[in-house]
C-alpha cells in the first residue's frame, strides 16, 4: 500500500500516484511494456488475481516486473512527509529519504523499546508500558528461552546422531579400503586444524598452577567440555589420554624437565578449553616448538587458576 496523500504538505504529481491504492508509490516497480508504475505490494496482490496491467490491461506475468527508473525514485526520496506518529504528537516533517530513520528514533512511536522503569531490564514497546508486569513478563521470557535451550538440544541431538551415523561410515569404509584410509588422514587432519581454529587463543599468565595429575573426574569434565566444542571425535580421547603427565612428551614428563623447560612455554599456540581453566597445546599450531615439547595430535594442560 501507498502513502497517504494527506500526509504530503505539497501537491502530488500524477506520475508519482499508485493507480491501484490511490496513494503515493511505496517500493515501486513498473510494468516491463507500457511502464506504469505501481506499488510492490499493490501491484503484486492485483497480478494473484490478474495478469494485466491495471491501467491498460497489457498482459503483465510477475516475474517480469522491474525496478522504476532512478530519476522517479529521486523525484519520491525528495517529497516532503509528515511522520506517520503524528496522532501520537510528532510534528515532523521531512524528506521521504529520511523517513525510516526518523522512525527508528522517534520519540512519539508507540512501538519504541524502552527500558522497564521498574527495574526488571526488559526492553517494552512504550504502548505496553501500562500492561507491563515485571514478573509475569520475566516468566514468559524465562519460557521463550527454555523452548529455545530445548530446541537447541534437540538439534545438536540429531547433529550428534548424524555425525556418529558417519563416523561409524567412515570406519567401515576405511576398514575395507585401504587407499581411502590414507584420504580420510588427510581429511581428519584439516578437520582438526578447522576446529582448532574455531577456539580462542588463550594466555597462560600461571603456569605453575598446572596439574600435571588430574584426577578420572576432573579429567571427564574436560573431555565433556571438548566434545561440546565439536572437537573430532577421533581425537578426542587421545588428546585426553594426553591431559596426565605420564603422557606427556620428554620436556614435560617430570617436575624436573619442566622446571628447566619452562622457559619454552611462553612459546606455546594455546587455545582455550571453552569454559574451563585448560588449554589444548596442538601440534598443527605448534610446528615451532621442539619435539620434546609437543605430541601428536596435541596435549592438554589444567590449570587451578591463570589461564585467560
Amino acid at each position: 500500500m501507498g502513502y497517504d496523500v494527506a500526509r504530503f504538505p505539497n501537491e502530488i504529481d500524477g506520475e508519482l500516484i499508485c493507480a491501484i491504492c490511490g496513494g503515493v508509490l511505496q517500493d515501486p516497480l513498473q510494468s516491463p511494456d507500457c511502464e506504469h508504475a505501481f506499488c510492490q505490494i499493490c501491484i503484486n496482490e492485483w497480478l494473484s488475481r490478474n495478469q494485466t496491467c491495471p491501467v491498460d490491461r497489457s498482459a503483465i506475468v510477475p516475474g517480469q516486473l522491474k525496478p522504476v527508473p532512478r530519476i522517479l525514485k529521486n523525484l519520491l526520496s525528495r517529497l516532503n512527509i509528515t511522520c506517520e506518529n503524528e496522532p501520537h504528537g510528532c510534528s515532523a516533517v521531512l524528506k521521504m529519504e529520511n523517513l525510516n530513520s526518523h522512525l527508528v528514533e522517534c520519540e512519539f512511536n508507540p512501538k519504541k523499546l524502552i527500558e522497564c522503569a521498574q527495574g526488571c531490564g526488559l526492553m517494552i514497546p512504550k504502548d505496553a508500558v501500562q500492561s507491563h508486569n515485571c514478573i509475569r513478563d520475566l516468566r514468559k521470557e524465562l519460557e521463550e528461552f527454555k523452548e529455545e535451550l530445548q530446541n537447541y538440544r534437540t538439534d545438536m541431538d540429531l547433529y550428534k546422531a548424524e555425525v556418529r551415523t558417519l563416523q561409524e561410515f567412515i570406519r567401515v569404509l576405511r576398514i575395507n579400503n585401504p587407499t581411502v584410509s590414507t584420504y580420510f588422514e588427510h581429511v581428519e587432519n584439516d578437520e582438526v586444524l578447522r576446529w582448532s581454529s574455531s577456539l580462542p587463543v588463550a594466555r597462560v599468565t600461571r603456569w605453575g598452577g598446572m596439574i600435571s595429575t588430574p584426577d578420572a573426574v576432573l579429567q571427564a569434565v574436560i573431555k565433556r567440555a571438548l566434545t561440546e566444542s565439536c572437537c573430532p571425535a577421533h581425537v578426542v580421547n587421545e588428546l585426553m589420554e594426553n591431559a596426565h603427565e605420564r603422557h606427556w612428551p620428554q620436556g614435560l614428563s617430570t617436575l624436573e624437565t619442566r622446571q628447566v623447560n619452562r622457559r619454552h612455554y611462553e612459546s606455546y599456540v594455546c587455545r582455550r578449553i571453552p569454559g574451563k581453566q585448560a588449554v589444548i597445546v596442538l601440534a598443527c599450531d605448534n610446528r615451532h616448538m621442539e619435539l620434546q615439547m609437543i605430541h601428536d595430535p596435541g596435549i592438554v594442560m589444567i590449570f587451578a587458576h591463570g589461564v585467560e
